[in-house]
């Protein structure tokens, strides 16, 4: 009987801790990511992100990427808007710019919500590396390197998933390390 409680007890206790872990948010740049909120919702309080929202507002995607989905955003961090040449950033925010920026902001969304382990597959189903379109209409390419997923461009710049499967209420973002690039 004792043994029947103790184990009850663990078992209760291991349920607890399980449903604390799904139910508890990711955080990415130090704000929590709330699965009931759009992305754009979410990555408004990223710290980590403050160029990306930005660059979104300016290119007016803001709706776009706040409606239903479902979408994948290949999220890149400020450090990697901050690695590109001089002066970029600045020079696609002006307005007049707001087409090749569209472009850009674009080739980091694809249609569909696919998560890491989602991308892991089809990268190995396919030989190690699985090509998709983005909503720009340019091709990404997840690469499978041992259990680590790569996105590389289409000029080959690639880029590590840094923070993968931030669930969102129409979609998910791998954050990476590096801006994608369309030719």
């Amino acid at each position: 009987m004792k043994r029947l409680a103790v184990a009850t007890i663990l078992a209760l206790w291991v349920s607890c801790l399980s449903f604390a872990a799904i139910a508890a948010p990711k955080y990415v740049g130090g704000a929590p990511m709330y699965d009931s909120k759009t992305i754009v919702e979410n990555a408004v309080n990223s710290r980590d992100h403050t160029t990306l929202v930005a660059a979104v507002k300016a290119a007016g995607l803001v709706d776009a990427l706040s409606g239903p989905g479902p979408f994948t955003v290949f999220a890149p961090v400020n450090a990697a808007f901050a690695a590109l040449p001089a002066g970029t950033v600045d020079t696609l925010l002006k307005p007049e710019n707001k087409a090749t920026l569209v472009k850009i902001l674009t080739a980091h969304v694809a249609a569909g919500s696919w998560t890491y382990d989602d991308l892991l597959a089809k990268a190995k189903e396919a030989g190690g590396s699985w090509a998709f379109k983005t909503l720009s209409g340019d091709t990404l390419t997840a690469v499978a390197k041992g259990d680590r997923v790569y996105i590389v461009d289409e000029g080959g710049g690639v880029a590590r998933i840094t923070v993968a499967d931030v669930t969102q209420s129409n979609g998910v973002i791998q954050v990476v390390n590096k801006v994608l690039l369309p030719k």
